[in-house]
């Protein structure tokens, strides 16, 4: 998709599957299942793991960013069946290829946050079994209090944050740490900028793209576990899975009416049904729009 000045891809890196009534909190079956998608015998629903591709003049320089990294394929046979982790469709590394991108030419990596269906794919295995950086040559981008929360994790989300999707990051030198919201690069013509949220985990971060000048300007946010489905718009749908829900509840009360007014593209990266839509207002509250397909798969 030619987004503004940029030119930006959603990438598939496999399927998988969470609980349906951990994705949708206090929200009745009834309803959510009416939302989003029937969840099969053990209760899960279809998820996908996207990330973006970013590629153009940014900040400067030549740039091929991604935004977060997916799974990845370092999963134990009894979780990958756990979480029903499919890479035989899609992987990271053939998505790229796809639009001619070797994992060596990524520049940057902005990392929403450090959960394993985000950072999974951060790290590969070598011969050995040993994690290494699967971006090399790429600066990535993090959150202090999500890298401090990941490396002494809650109670609540200890399970999702696996030590080998980032310490081989901090290890190699490759972690940029980051201090709030503010913007991560910026020109006359574009900027990326990343938005700190802390419902679902400590400083998530949010990454909002804007391209273009006076009345072309395109708006695009990539709202990770913010809003991980479309079914999740309204503001009641909030995950179980979440640190803070009421938190999760204020945040998106905060932003959903700028979304609306400003007409950005909200991209949800779990949905597996619809990859992005506008946000639409209504009596009951804010909505997803028409489904927007940002990549052909």
């Amino acid at each position: 998709m030619q987004f503004g000045n940029l030119s930006i891809e959603l990438l598939e890196t496999g399927d998988f599957a969470l609980d349906g009534g951990a994705m949708f909190g206090v929200v009745p079956r009834n309803l959510w299942e009416k939302a989003y998608h029937a969840p099969d015998e053990q209760n899960r629903i279809p998820m996908k793991a996207r990330c973006l591709l970013i590629r153009g003049h940014i900040g400067g320089k030549d740039r091929i960013i991604l935004v977060d990294t997916g799974n990845g394929d370092k999963f134990p046979p009894k979780l990958a069946q756990m979480y029903k982790i499919d890479i035989s469709r899609f992987r990271l590394e053939t998505s790229l290829a796809r639009f001619g991108v070797v994992p060596e030419d990524i520049t940057d990596v902005i990392l929403t946050h450090l959960h394993f269906d985000h950072a999974g794919g951060a790290t590969s295995l070598d011969v050995m079994g040993k994690p290494y950086p699967t971006f090399p040559n790429a600066r990535h981008y993090v959150q202090r209090d999500q890298l401090r929360w990941a490396q002494y994790p809650a109670e609540k989300d200890r399970a999702s944050f696996l030590k080998e999707n980032f310490e081989p990051l901090t290890g190699s030198g490759l972690i940029e740490i980051l201090d709030g919201d503010g913007e991560l690069w910026a020109g006359e013509d574009c900027s990326i900028r990343l938005h700190a949220v802390h419902g679902h985990t400590k400083a998530l971060q949010t990454v909002m793209i804007e391209s273009g000048v006076d009345n072309t300007k395109e708006r695009m946010l990539f709202s990770a576990d913010l809003i991980p489905t479309s079914a999740h718009v309204p503001v009641p749908y909030v995950m179980a899975y979440d640190n803070f829900p009421l938190t999760t509840i204020e945040e998106k009360k905060a932003l959903l009416p700028r979304l609306y007014e400003e007409k950005w593209l909200v991209v949800y990266e779990h949905d597996g049904f619809m990859q992005a839509s506008r946000i639409t207002a209504t009596e009951r509250g804010f909505m997803r729009g028409d489904a927007i397909t940002i990549t052909e798969w």
